[in-house]
């Protein structure tokens, strides 16, 4: 039993990480975009 809880809290961990980077990209993404809009509203 320990070992399924095991593999199922390092499943979630792992998964957690990989969202936090993935949202991590698309805020730079998105901030870009808002750069890019920016730069072309002074113009």
């Amino acid at each position: 039993m320990k070992k399924v809880l095991s593999i199922l809290l390092l499943a979630v961990v792992g998964a957690s990480l990989g969202a936090c980077n993935t949202i991590a990209g698309a805020g730079k993404d998105i901030e870009r975009a808002g750069e890019t809009i920016q730069g072309a509203a002074k113009r």
